[in-house]
């Protein structure tokens, strides 16, 4: 996801996405400890996301 789609979201939105990202990033990290993980680029895919997301919110949080 990229930022300019982040910005077009209000602040339940991005909450609401970052919730998601989470549960991904807890998901892929249960696979990466059984060994079922078959993509490692994921993790880092989704480590970005989230970082990404906390900027947003935070732009957004300074800016009102």
């Amino acid at each position: 996801m990229e930022a300019k789609e982040l910005r077009k979201k209000d602040q339940d939105g991005l909450k609401d996405e970052l919730l998601d990202l989470l549960k991904a990033q807890f998901s892929l990290r249960m696979q990466l400890s059984t060994q079922q993980l078959a993509n490692y680029s994921q993790m880092k895919k989704v480590r970005r996301d989230i970082a990404r997301v906390r900027t947003v919110i935070r732009e957004k949080a300074v800016q009102s």
